[in-house]
């Protein structure tokens, strides 16, 4: 129905965007700023529960100073009680306000991701045709699942996580200014060079890390393809090149990925060497303060700073796997906003006609349109037809059949020209209320899982067993549904035991329980066989009667009795008249029609 589809997904710029992309980054957090206040008291919380774990060390320096004096002079219980009482209530305090914290940032990021996954289907359904035309199902897919998947898990964890993370290390680092200055910058000068490696690897890893997202993207509209033209793939004997086109695809997602994991995965070791390097000097300088004769340091200042270097190193540790984690929300945030800016079909809020009682007149003035703007497809096409005729619009393939009727139902609007209906232009009305007006049956079928029933009555409520018995007898589908287990209640499947002809026979009744004032079918029988085909086409008579119908075949048996046969080529009308009339002219609709003939 569309025009012709891209081959590949859609590019996302070129590769010297391999830095964190803070702008998809800032416009991924813009999603939580309407629950600010609840990410305040989570702050508040975090703030809270930081304090008590920086202040923990502290009191057990005290804790070791008042064992270390009792080791001499007896120990002071009462001090001893005391100090140990208020550990536990600063580490029960601090338990406490962290699990408030972790709660309200997971409700936060799920009702914030929850907004995300709403705002992108909006938007698919905003989007013109021409964006799908140029966007593979499957990339499209992996976007709205895979990424927005991505997004949400890093909002979960890395947005939580990086705000204890900043309070423990503001904290930690004043703790340990206060305590001892020069054991502070022992153990910041050690950690910074855990930020320069870091650093490093960001750089590095991030470009791995965008090609990633952009690989699951091509591999999941392969296997989309292949899957859903399985039968096809297998006719052909073509199973091994789509095994080949695969293991390509999928070689490039594992040489990408183990690179991305490999140096991402470097940074917690790192951080752990940093740590454990820092407890080493914090004990040589340290003691060479003591034999210095230096008072301000004693064996409960060394154990609280053992304490603060491993809380300094844990959030620098929780720094590299947000990073982590950011990095890839980065590459797929630019693929998410990439479809969330998209450009979007004109709004249409202003425009309130609605026709009423439709008597059917349709006109095309002077249409001209192209897919691509440099390469008109329909040239200066004008036709008239009057309310209740049946019209067939026949013509070589690409000669533009389809792409009348895409305009028809404003799938895409016209370059120059117009279409009226009783009058009125298409332009001036809502795009589904143009939609409403049409009962449309394609050669592509499509079911969903569901009830039979659910099949049918698609979008309409209301209908009764009786009317779907009497649609179902006219397109010859009541001995089926008779040999259905639960009649109109059993579940069928899209790629269930269904014939081709009885999809067919089900998307036509649906047409006519919908029962729209106009028709089109474009090759509507063409899937079914001959016996079959005369039955629908007897439905389709009276399903005609009264209503303009647009009747798009290359089986030109199926349209003699049309009221109007319109004969295209290359986007221009070259003959019209009665299947009778085009016969005696003896021209290309003449020739198109025996050469079928001759041909069978």
């Amino acid at each position: 129905m569309p025009g012709p589809m891209g081959h590949g997904p859609m590019r996302r710029g070129s590769d010297k965007k391999e830095k964190l992309d803070i702008k998809a980054l800032k416009k991924m957090f813009a999603y939580c700023k309407p629950y600010l206040p609840a990410i305040i008291i989570s702050i508040f919380c975090a703030v809270v529960g930081a304090v008590t774990t920086i202040i923990g060390p502290d009191k057990i320096s005290d804790l070791m100073n008042i064992i270390t004096k009792g080791i001499i002079g007896g120990i002071d219980m009462t001090a001893f009680t005391n100090t140990c009482i208020l550990l536990i209530c600063l580490y029960a305090g601090g338990v406490l306000f962290s699990y408030i914290q972790q709660f309200i940032m997971a409700i936060i990021t799920q009702k914030a991701s929850k907004s995300l996954r709403t705002d992108m289907e909006t938007k698919i359904n905003k989007l013109p045709l021409s964006f799908f035309d140029k966007t593979t199902r499957g990339d499209i897919l992996s976007r709205v699942t895979n990424d927005v998947d991505v997004i949400s898990q890093t909002l979960g964890s890395s947005l939580a996580n990086l705000i204890s993370a900043l309070v423990l290390f503001i904290g930690v680092t004043v703790m340990m200014l206060i305590s001892n200055w020069v054991l502070a910058i022992v153990t910041i000068v050690s950690s910074l060079l855990g930020f320069v490696l870091m650093a490093l690897i960001l750089a590095k890893s991030q470009k791995y890390f965008n090609k990633k997202q952009e690989h699951i993207g091509e591999i999941n509209g392969q296997v989309e393809e292949v899957y859903t033209n399985y039968k096809i793939v297998k006719s052909y004997g073509a199973v091994d090149n789509e095994k080949r086109t695969f293991g390509q695809k999928n070689d490039k997602i594992y040489s990408v990925d183990w690179k991305s994991q490999f140096l991402s995965g470097m940074m917690m070791p790192i951080m752990i060497f940093v740590g454990n390097l820092s407890y080493v000097l914090i004990f040589i300088v340290g003691v060479a303060i003591i034999l210095n004769g230096g008072t301000q340091v004693t064996i409960g200042t060394l154990i609280s700073f053992v304490i603060y270097a491993r809380l300094f190193s844990q959030p620098l540790s929780t720094f590299a796997q947000s990073m982590t984690a950011l990095q890839q929300a980065s590459a797929a945030s630019k693929r998410v906003f990439e479809i969330l800016e998209a450009k979007e079909m004109d709004d249409e809020s202003n425009k309130t006609l609605k026709l009423k009682d439709i008597k059917g007149d349709v006109e095309f003035v002077n249409v001209k349109f192209g897919y691509d703007k440099d390469k008109t497809i329909i040239h200066n096409f004008s036709a008239k037809l009057k309310a209740g005729q049946k019209v067939a619009i026949v013509g070589p393939t690409g000669a533009g059949k389809t792409t009348i009727v895409n305009l028809l139902m404003r799938f895409y609007e016209v370059d120059n020209g117009d279409i009226l209906i009783d009058g009125k232009s298409l332009k001036d009305m809502k795009r589904e209320d143009v939609h409403a007006l049409f009962d449309m049956i394609l050669q592509d079928t499509w079911l969903f899982n569901g009830t039979l029933r659910e099949n049918l009555v698609y979008n309409k409520q209301g209908v009764t067993d009786e009317e779907l018995d009497k649609v179902c007898d006219a397109v010859g589908l009541s001995h089926f549904v008779k040999t259905l287990p639960k009649g109109y209640d059993t579940v069928i499947e899209e790629n269930g035991a269904l014939s081709e002809g009885q999809k067919q026979q089900l998307a036509i009744a649906r047409a006519m329980i919908k029962g729209s004032p106009l028709l089109i079918l474009d090759e509507a029988t063409s899937n079914v066989d001959t016996r079959t085909e005369l039955v629908i086409q007897n439905a389709m008579d009276n399903l005609t009667k009264g209503r303009t119908s647009f009747v798009i075949a290359h089986r030109l048996s199926t349209i003699k009795n049309a009221d109007l046969i319109l004969v295209m080529k290359d986007g221009d009308i070259i003959e019209s008249g009665t299947h009778k009339d085009l016969l005696e002219k003896n021209g290309f609709y003449a020739e198109l029609y025996n050469s079928q003939f001759s041909e069978n």
